[in-house]
């Protein structure tokens, strides 16, 4: 398929960008190499093959979701510097100025 320059100017336009002299004439022969390769796999058969849908074959192992104590309320709290009776006590960010 053959890209004119109108057609790169307009693809530079959509994408916020802007290509003068030489560096134009490389993007529109590099526009034309990607299409002459989008071409050639249309010519490869692929009657019965599937999609592919993964890359790999592998698979994710996870773990039964359990919901277990890990540490109580109370030694979540004991090295806090500052604590309430139930939370952690941190400086007030929001609204101020320095």
């Amino acid at each position: 398929m053959k890209i004119t320059p109108e057609k790169v100017d307009q693809l530079a336009a959509l994408a916020r960008l802007k290509f003068e002299g030489e560096e134009k004439e490389q993007i529109r022969q590099d526009l034309e190499k990607i299409l002459d390769m989008c071409e050639k796999l249309n010519e490869v058969n692929t009657d019965g093959v599937e999609p592919l849908i993964y890359m790999t074959d592998t698979k994710n192992y996870l773990r039964e979701d359990k919901v277990e104590q890990q540490m109580t309320h109370e030694e979540a709290l004991k090295n806090a510097p500052k604590k309430d009776s139930d939370f952690f006590r941190v400086p007030k960010v929001i609204g101020q100025t320095e």
